[in-house]
């Protein structure tokens, strides 16, 4: 039964992104396999911003290079503070949704400052300064569509998980930042980015996913699937057109995720990429009345994580929140209860 009471997930050895004797039966050595790419210098570039910041907060704006050919931009907000630069302090990355960019999270990255985090954001592939245009998703399905037809890169969900963990790489790297005390809050598409993410590099300390756990596969085996397509409608449609599918069933959805995200309905589906997270504390929020996060595809995954993190003796690390009388958004009330949340997690 769903509920927001404390549920519990289990903790496999980890190797590092790219580590070469990854196992192909292991989830996370696939998963990481899948999105290894050769690596390159981050080259981060952090400076003093010239947007204006809040009252007793410091800015940085910033870019570093995810591979050869990605150059990701993000925003550091944190308190102005006179402690010696030996003090580190806890990290909080937002991940927008689709649409979205890093400046959505703006205000969310002021009040994670005044938590006392160190709050980022960054934008996501084909999203705000990353695409043509800052808002809309235009590039976003455009670059889903190409997947589909060349089987090349994989911007629906999976990218992310390698640009978020190179900006651990970043993070860690900077003397103001407590390398184990890193963690991840993200909404719809960030949400899907964060537990993935999670999944894959332990250094995510603590993880936060709004409106973003769900099963692909049960959605795909009960006839759910249309509400989490309808975000990539323009990217599907033609998709389908170029197959000659008029009329797409589930069958062609698996077809569509096979090349755009390959295995996000079975093998990196939700069920599956929870357990790897504990026994790190993990919050998921759903809403009660979201389509594109079913309750009984959520429950898959919740099941999963319960019997993980009891497995791993960390039960009350794992929290499914369900808000009532909810659809596909984060309540400003639930957002309140997820800082909380870090803050109790991550001691700032």
């Amino acid at each position: 039964m769903l509920s927001g009471r404390l549920l519990p997930l289990v903790f496999a050895a980890v190797l590092p992104l790219g580590f070469p004797s990854l196992m192909a039966t292991d989830t996370r050595g696939e998963f990481l396999k899948l999105i290894d790419r050769p690596r390159v210098p981050t080259d981060a570039k952090f400076e003093i911003s010239s947007s204006p910041s809040p009252s007793g907060f410091t800015r940085l704006d910033f870019t570093f290079a995810a591979d050869s050919t990605n150059r990701v931009p993000g925003i550091l907000l944190k308190q102005t503070s006179s402690a010696p630069a030996s003090v580190r302090r806890p990290v909080v990355i937002a991940l927008h949704g689709t649409g979205g960019n890093k400046e959505t999270q703006l205000a969310l990255l002021e009040q994670l400052a005044a938590d006392g985090f160190i709050a980022v954001a960054i934008d996501a592939r084909y999203h705000g300064a990353r695409a043509s245009q800052p808002k809309g998703t235009a590039d976003y399905n455009a670059a889903i569509l190409r997947a589909f037809q060349t089987g090349q890169e994989h911007p629906f969900f999976i990218d992310s998980a390698w640009d978020i963990s190179r900006l651990v790489d970043c993070l860690v790297a900077r003397d103001d930042v407590d390398p184990a005390r890193i963690a991840l809050i993200g909404f719809s598409k960030g949400g899907i980015e964060a537990y993935l993410t999670a999944a894959a590099d332990p250094r995510i300390a603590a993880t936060v996913a709004f409106i973003g756990v769900q099963s692909f596969g049960w959605a795909l085996d009960h006839n759910a699937w249309q509400s989490r397509i309808g975000t990539v409608q323009a990217a599907f449609d033609a998709a389908a057109k170029a197959a000659g599918i008029t009329k797409p069933d589930a069958a062609f959805v698996r077809r569509f995720y096979d090349r755009v995200a390959p295995g996000i309905y079975d093998r990196f589906d939700g069920p599956a990429m929870l357990p790897l997270i504990a026994p790190r504390p993990f919050l998921a929020i759903n809403g009660d009345s979201d389509d594109r996060t079913p309750l009984p595809g959520l429950e898959l995954c919740a099941a999963a994580a319960r019997a993980a993190y009891k497995a791993a003796g960390a039960e009350e690390n794992f929290t499914l929140t369900i808000q009532p009388n909810t659809g596909h958004k984060a309540n400003p009330e639930s957002v309140v209860a997820a800082r909380a949340w870090l803050v109790r997690h991550l001691k700032p």
